[in-house]
């Protein structure tokens, strides 16, 4: 059934997976303004808004990037550790190693059996776990991290292709304003010559 009071229905927009609309690349510029009488700033300001977004979307994604960047050695490391600890267990000789005090201070400690870690959780929370459920979180959330960076490192990817897109259509449409008014001076020129 054809509905005559229906409204046309706007194109899909398409995205990444995590939502990041694709720029359009515009085939018709004069189109796009709306016609060769329009004012081009509008559309103008429109791309530039756009390409803002993207910036500003690839920013946080950069940032987000390197903190991932820094989380998944250090849970690649904890779980190195938790999975010492646990061949370890049962036996009853102590072991040497050198625990991480901050960024640049470590000493050397005696570790006896352990059969319990302490986690940060983050937000100032330390939590106890057995090995085997300590292993289990860490190995989650390991996992999450480095889906998380290689959706991310898509991200950027997929966005460094639409600022492309976009600057592109900004240089378009900024040099089709040029030309145009370049020629309306040469049809100006060209009639006050001939009225002369």
């Amino acid at each position: 059934m054809n509905d005559s009071n229906s409204k046309p229905s706007r194109p899909t927009l398409e995205a990444n997976p995590r939502g990041i609309p694709k720029a359009i690349f515009l085939e018709d510029v004069e189109d796009f303004i709306g016609g060769p009488d329009e004012d081009a700033e509008p559309s103008l300001k429109s791309l530039q808004e756009t390409l803002a977004k993207y910036k500003f979307m690839e920013s946080n994604s950069l940032t987000r990037k390197q903190g991932l960047e820094e989380k998944v050695p250090e849970l690649q490391r904890t779980i190195g550790m938790v999975e010492m600890l646990q061949k370890k267990k049962g036996k009853s000789d102590p072991f040497e190693t050198t625990f991480e005090l901050s960024d640049t201070l470590y000493c050397k400690g005696e570790v006896d059996e352990v059969n319990e870690v302490y986690i940060w959780l983050g937000a100032n929370t330390m939590l106890s776990y057995p090995l085997d459920d300590a292993h289990s979180l860490l190995s989650t959330k390991l996992a999450s991290a480095s889906a998380s960076l290689s959706n991310i490192k898509d991200d950027l990817d997929w966005l460094r292709d639409q600022i492309t897109v976009t600057e592109v259509n900004v240089a378009r449409v900024y040099n089709w304003d040029v030309k145009r008014r370049r020629e309306r001076r040469m049809n100006l020129k060209g009639t006050q010559g001939r009225a002369e």
